[in-house]
């Protein structure tokens, strides 16, 4: 489901990697804890306040459905910021 979300994300929304290259003090992984949170209900009632105002990027891209799909994103978004992090070890070849 993590896969299939990243690739839609990828395709329809166009968050390719270099999109994802510009979010370069943790966005990613912080938007994927704001879906997290979200859904977090054993904090406290008002867990979404707090995820909304931790919200990285524009208020219109905040987009939260139902518990399962809001994970799911949360997951792709963890990807993406793994896979963010890991081109950023790879020496660049210059041709």
């Amino acid at each position: 489901m993590i896969a299939m979300e990243r690739e839609r994300q990828i395709m329809q929304e166009g968050y390719s990697e270099e999109r994802d290259e510009a979010h370069d003090h943790g966005e990613l992984a912080g938007a994927a804890a704001c879906y997290a949170l979200w859904n977090c209900g054993y904090i406290g009632k008002f867990t979404w306040r707090l995820a909304m105002a931790l919200w990285p990027f524009d208020e219109l891209d905040w987009k939260p459905k139902d518990p399962v799909r809001d994970l799911v994103r949360a997951g792709a978004l963890i990807a993406a910021e793994i896979d963010r992090m890991q081109r950023l070890e790879k020496p660049k070849i210059i041709t």
